[in-house]
């Protein structure tokens, strides 16, 4: 594969995988406007030092690796000033029927209430399709310690959203719960 120069990298890659970065760094957060943020500092860290003519699928790698590592050292800033911090106030809030929530909505919410290791394991293994060691190898745990933090997300993902369903594939359901659909998973 042809080598281009880092402009023509990043263009292609923000056109071709954009959305598909974009919604990983949602998975994580659970913020369009956070993802996108992590996306743009991935992106910056990814190509800051200019690795001259690094290729379009290998820069797609690095650009995940850097996001997963940007969110979980932002998580533990924010869990470090988050003790330091004023307590708000809630803003009040009316339940109607214009309050229905989605799947989608549902999901988010309970990936967000995992402890990080959990949600990245989940997002790993359910968006990337990671193996269990592909999994400890990106998050710099044993084998075992991340089985053991996706068995406890999963856990904890159904007792919220119930038992997930037996023919379930796992990167195209989390998918479809963004897009459409009564997915559980």
């Amino acid at each position: 594969m042809a080598r281009e120069p880092d402009d023509a990298v990043v263009e292609r890659l923000l056109a071709d995988r954009g959305r598909a970065l974009t919604g990983y760094a949602y998975l994580l957060c659970g913020n369009v406007h956070d993802a996108e943020d992590l996306v743009q500092d991935a992106l910056v860290k990814t190509f800051a030092r200019r690795r001259a003519g690094l290729a379009l699928d290998s820069a797609e790698a690095y650009v995940r690796r850097a996001i997963l590592t940007l969110y979980l050292d932002g998580w533990r800033k924010r869990r470090r000033w988050a003790g330091r911090l004023p307590v708000a106030a809630e803003a009040a809030s009316l339940e109607g029927p214009e309050r229905a929530v989605t799947d989608r909505f549902d999901v988010v919410s309970a990936l967000a209430a995992l402890p990080r290791q959990q949600r990245a394991c989940i997002v790993l293994r359910y968006y990337e399709d990671c193996t269990l060691t592909e999994i400890a190898d990106a998050l710099g745990i044993s084998d075992g310690a991340a089985k053991r933090y996706l068995s406890d997300g999963v856990r904890r993902l159904e007792s919220v959203l119930g038992p997930a369903a037996a023919d379930a594939g796992p990167a195209a359901e989390v998918v479809d719960v963004r897009t459409s659909g009564r997915s559980r998973r």
